[in-house]
């Protein structure tokens, strides 16, 4: 019977096959009682792996076939891959004619819950370039990474160069310098300078397609800036304002546009305590907020309930985390929907 490597897998695309076949050979733990669980890879918060899996990418991470760096065919096109959804709408915007981007999680997935799969990695062995966000939100790609063995796989971070912001609350436990707000995005102007990151990044990798880099690059900064003077004179009377929110995915927005950024808790996974429904209670009323801010994919009953009692209303910031499932999906997305949240919030200021 012929043997086939699984170097020779991952470069067919048949990693899912490799993958199979490598978990039916490995035998369970032997111990008394049952195993503990343990879940898969996962976009920033940290998980342990199953054991196969774990095994099956050290073994990928040994014996795949490393890409190392080398001139690409003539006319063939750049393959890109992008992290999470703001991140690849930027990148189409700048590649746009010159370059294939991916996004490496399902736009219509939260990157909170997506979980790693074959068909991911085998996707990645074969990238060119990886654009991620940046600021510790794709930090467990680093072994989606080594695993590949794409050893000629360039990284764009389109956070190198933008002020962060620390997450409230966070910051006073862990001292002077918090972990970072990875919501960079959800200011046009921080969304300018990923753009030029990414820009660069590509002129570096593909030099034979600068000047439409350029060009693509220019025509969307110019709809960024649009975006953003038209954000700036709607909230100009609004200055000092709070938003009242329930997670801190608004500071970014807030302290572009000088408004204050009030968080119920700090991570959206936390349960609110009665001693933070009572502080946000007291806030809202003194502040005359005429609404409280939520996300459209989450909703927290404490939350829903607490605006319910102070018989406030509740408005929508999309934190452009999520998206239809359209492959045409393009950055002209990320600007229809900021300008709706700039007409939501516009709703729960104060009087």
């Amino acid at each position: 019977m012929r043997t086939i490597p699984i170097r020779d897998l991952v470069a067919s695309g048949s990693l899912a096959f490799a993958l199979v076949t490598v978990v039916a050979v490995i035998p369970g733990p032997q111990r008394a009682g049952p195993s503990p669980s343990r879940g898969p890879i996962r976009l920033r918060r940290p998980q342990r792996l199953v054991v196969p899996w774990l095994v099956v990418l050290s073994l990928l991470g040994c014996v795949a076939n490393p890409r190392p760096s080398a001139p690409r065919p003539g006319h063939q096109p750049l393959k890109v891959m992008a992290s999470v959804l703001p991140v690849t709408l930027f990148t189409r915007a700048v590649a746009a004619g010159c370059a294939q981007v991916e996004s490496l999680v399902p736009v219509n997935l939260s990157p909170h819950d997506w979980q790693a799969t074959p068909a991911d990695l085998a996707r990645l062995s074969q990238a060119d370039v990886l654009v991620i966000n940046g600021l510790g939100l794709e930090s467990q790609l680093d072994r989606l990474v080594e695993a590949s063995g794409n050893t000629g796989l360039r990284q764009i971070d389109t956070s190198r160069g933008v002020a962060p912001l620390a997450n409230p609350g966070q910051a006073a436990h862990a001292g002077d310098h918090g972990p970072p707000n990875p919501h960079i995005w959800l200011d046009p102007r921080r969304a300018a300078q990923q753009v030029a990151t990414i820009r660069d990044g590509l002129i570096a990798a593909d030099p034979a397609c600068r000047s439409r880099y350029r060009a693509n690059a220019a025509a969307f900064l110019r709809e960024l800036d649009r975006l953003d003077r038209d954000l700036a004179r709607q909230f100009a009377p609004h200055r000092g304002q709070p938003l009242l929110a329930f997670h801190a995915i608004g500071p970014y927005f807030a302290q572009r546009y000088r408004l204050r950024s009030e968080a119920l808790v700090d991570d959206p996974d936390q349960s609110p305590s009665a001693a933070d429904l009572e502080r946000f209670s007291r806030l809202a009323r003194a502040s005359g907020v005429r609404a409280l801010v939520n996300e459209p994919q989450t909703s927290n009953k404490a939350f829903v309930a607490l605006a319910h009692d102070l018989g406030l209303p509740l408005v929508s910031l999309d934190p452009i985390e999520i998206a239809p499932a359209d492959p045409s999906l393009a950055a002209a997305y990320y600007l229809s929907t900021m300008r709706r949240n700039g007409q939501q919030l516009l709703q729960a200021l104060g009087r």
